[in-house]
């Protein structure tokens, strides 16, 4: 049949069969591919790195950064090493997908051209209490006159740390204390932690930073 003997109905549902094959077959199309690949060849998408990018260091009371873009050429792994008092904290701001500020940390040394950003750490979150409470966790866990932020991902090495021992003994604070916690009571902890980080003061401190350095405009 030719173009001219079709009825408007036959050329319309043509037109939009032909619209919508394209329309969902290749987005369809596009799917199917992905998720073969995702599910049967991780090897093609995925490359696990090298090595960990950073390390906090509570006895050597250092942050080492490490650095591998000479690995595959040269099999040199850099590093690069100073005191964590020495790295200032900078909220960093930046748009998700739709436009959205979002804030994570960033940690900066002051005399050189090194620095760690958090993100792949902590996801960005549209406010500003996230970075904050990791910034309170990271000094916490570097000072060693206090024991470890009480934590379940901690509690098998409190032991360890003699500071930590010295306060759980001193304490009475029960070994398993996270590991041997009931499901509603461990979700009434995370309520409580979140209510925390939610109403954390970070901003109304004073900064003992302005004692000693000018901040530029």
């Amino acid at each position: 049949m030719s173009s001219s003997e079709e009825t408007a109905w036959e050329f319309t549902s043509g037109l939009i069969l032909s619209f919508y094959s394209w329309a969902i077959g290749v987005p369809l199309a596009s799917w199917a591919i992905g998720h073969i690949v995702i599910n049967n060849f991780p090897a093609f998408w995925f490359r696990p790195p090298a090595g960990p990018l950073w390390e906090l260091n509570r006895r050597t009371g250092k942050l080492k950064i490490f650095n591998y873009k000479n690995f595959k050429t040269q099999g040199k792994i850099e590093e690069a090493e100073a005191p964590f008092y020495e790295f200032d904290a900078y909220i960093i701001t930046s748009p998700d997908r739709q436009g959205t500020p979002m804030n994570g940390l960033s940690l900066a040394h002051r005399y050189r051209d090194i620095g760690i950003n958090f993100n792949d750490l902590i996801a960005p979150d549209n406010t500003t209490q996230q970075p904050c409470a990791l910034w309170d966790f990271l000094q916490n866990f570097m000072d060693i006159s206090r024991p470890l932020p009480e934590i379940p991902a901690h509690e098998p090495y409190r032991h360890l740390d003699p500071v930590t021992a010295s306060h759980d003994l001193k304490n009475g604070r029960n070994a398993r204390y996270w590991i041997d916690m009931e499901n509603d009571t461990f979700n009434i902890k995370v309520k409580q932690m979140r209510t925390r980080i939610d109403t954390i003061d970070t901003f109304n401190r004073p900064n003992l930073m302005a004692m000693h350095v000018k901040y530029p405009d």
